[in-house]
């Protein structure tokens, strides 16, 4: 049946900065444990007596648990509330991020892992939804640069200050950390933010999360572990990405032919959010792509310490944050397409610097590179944000925000997953490229200048492996810079998907003209 939904005026909301603050809080919690736990794993492996090949699960469990909620929590809310909903999830994130502290042994951390991904799903699409909800539409850009804030700064920051805590007191204290903040975010909530109208008794779809689920944890475990078992050569990848293809395929033919679906099929008849989601993929591939090769190279290449890893990748953050106060501020006065393009545009200029690095550079490279990306970065998020829902009805905002939130994830995922992929096969290949062009007289030539090495006894054969070892690999995270560079620069043709949001009125004025929807 299909109706037609209107954006309705918002309402003067109080303790409208309380709410925000509350929100952002638990945004700022779940974006963070994406990427603080990852320089851990090596302090869990030896308290829990866990393999190298097993405290992976560390990650992949959340990943995977967090994928498969998150286009759940856009029915949860429509059924049961915003507010309801927000609180169960705040409160069992932070429980769980405790008992995952606590953990004694790898099945246990595993275990709550999962649950911190159930209960951490919801929050960052229904942080979204509640401020594109409390604002005018002349300040969903000021709303989104607020949010996507916080989104954008988890990732970058999380494994410094994981790295600090694990340094400073132990691994379980990235886990502790939650406690206050989650305690606060809670509170918030509780006192400050207001119920939302319900579906009433809206059928819960049985088939098509249990298809969109399947679909996405075959997917998401395909990409966790096909760099370690060599992708399609392994029985287990083969099995997981057939179960992934046929996963999806059922739950998008079930979508757009059921009824009482917890997808809207409507929510594809509108272009920006269509293209939104697109761009959002892109988007988390590169930030989160970028944010996981930047430490082993700084660590391992230039032997850069945990802590001045963390200060060198800090302007990082700072050039998005500065990138988000000015475009949230003229975002809504102006095309955010141009926007859009400039920062895509920025962005794959700092990864055009990045592939200029080399093993002997100095350290400013570096931060010019890495404030210069996260500017851009900062440029195309606020103005993503706000032509991605310019259009999408009001009613489908939670689920919007929810499937906004997957792709960027799977995005994220597909990105690190191919980075990792086209990291480790290019230091193979330039390994053996690179040994095949030494000869006696050059190896002799080195060894005029660098004593002991040479191919006549054991060290000196080992240090010269070690070389070639070393120039091998930066010439792979160069070429997956390049990578990177060339997939920044496809997303803008793309462009010309987008319309134009409305032209807005100040507050105050008519509301925007109607979408149609179909329940």
């Amino acid at each position: 049946m299909s109706a037609v939904a209107t954006f309705e005026a918002v309402p003067k909301v109080r303790f409208k900065a309380l709410i925000t603050i509350s929100t952002m809080l638990a945004t700022i919690m779940q974006a963070l444990d994406q990427t603080i736990a990852n320089v851990a794993l090596p302090s869990m492996q030896g308290s829990l007596q866990a393999a190298q090949d097993t405290i992976t699960w560390v990650l992949s469990s959340y990943i995977v648990a967090a994928a498969i909620m998150t286009p759940m929590s856009g029915w949860l809310a429509a059924r049961f509330g915003r507010r309801r909903i927000f609180l169960i999830f705040v409160a069992g994130f932070t429980v769980f991020s405790m008992l995952c502290g606590a953990a004694t042994s790898l099945f246990q951390i595993v275990l709550f892992r999962i649950g911190q991904g159930v209960f951490g799903a919801a929050l960052v699409p229904l942080s979204q939804a509640t401020l594109l909800d409390i604002n005018p539409r002349e300040k969903h850009g000021s709303a989104m640069a607020i949010w996507g804030a916080g989104i954008m700064i988890g990732p970058i920051m999380g494994p410094t200050l994981g790295g600090w805590l694990t340094e400073t007191y132990n691994w379980r204290w990235v886990f502790y950390v939650n406690l206050p903040v989650g305690i606060l975010a809670f509170l918030g909530i509780f006192f400050f933010m207001k119920e939302t109208d319900t579906a009433g008794r809206r059928p819960f779809d049985f088939f098509g999360f249990a298809t969109m689920s399947l679909g996405i944890g075959a997917l998401q475990m395909m990409l966790d572990r096909g760099q370690e078992l060599d992708w399609f050569t392994s029985a287990e990848i083969r099995w997981e990405a057939a179960l992934a293809a046929m996963g999806f395929w059922m739950a998008i033919v079930h979508f757009f032919t059921g009824k009482n679906t917890f997808v809207s099929p409507a929510m594809f008849k509108d272009r920006n959010m269509v293209a939104g989601m697109i761009f959002a993929g892109i988007t988390g591939a590169i930030l989160v792509s970028t944010s996981a090769l930047m430490p082993p190279l700084l660590q391992n290449l230039l032997d850069y310490p945990v802590i001045t890893t963390g200060l060198v990748m800090a302007p990082r953050g700072i050039g998005t944050l500065f990138a988000m106060l000015f475009v949230g501020r003229v975002v809504q006065r102006l095309d955010p397409r141009p926007l859009m393009a400039g920062g895509f545009l920025i962005t794959a200029a700092s990864l055009w610097m990045m592939i200029q690095f080399s093993p002997l550079m100095p350290t400013v490279p570096i931060v010019v590179a890495g404030w210069l990306q996260g500017f851009g970065l900062g440029c195309i998020f606020v103005p993503m944000n706000v032509i991605t829902f310019a259009t999408l009805a009001t009613p489908l905002r939670n689920e919007g925000t929810a499937l906004y939130n997957l792709t960027r994830n799977i995005g994220a995922s597909i990105g690190v997953s191919v980075c990792t992929t086209v990291l480790a096969r290019n230091v193979q290949l330039m390994h053996s490229r690179l040994g095949e062009k030494l000869t006696p007289p050059a190896v002799a030539a080195w060894a005029d200048r660098m004593p002991g090495l040479g191919l006549d006894t054991p060290a000196g054969v080992a240090m010269l492996d070690g070389m070639i070892n070393r120039q091998a690999t930066m010439i792979a995270f160069l070429n997956v810079f390049t990578l990177l560079f060339w997939i920044t620069l496809s997303a803008l043709p793309l462009m010309v998907i987008l319309r134009r949001p409305p032209r807005l009125k100040p507050s105050g004025g008519p509301p925007p003209p109607a979408a149609a929807a179909v329940d």
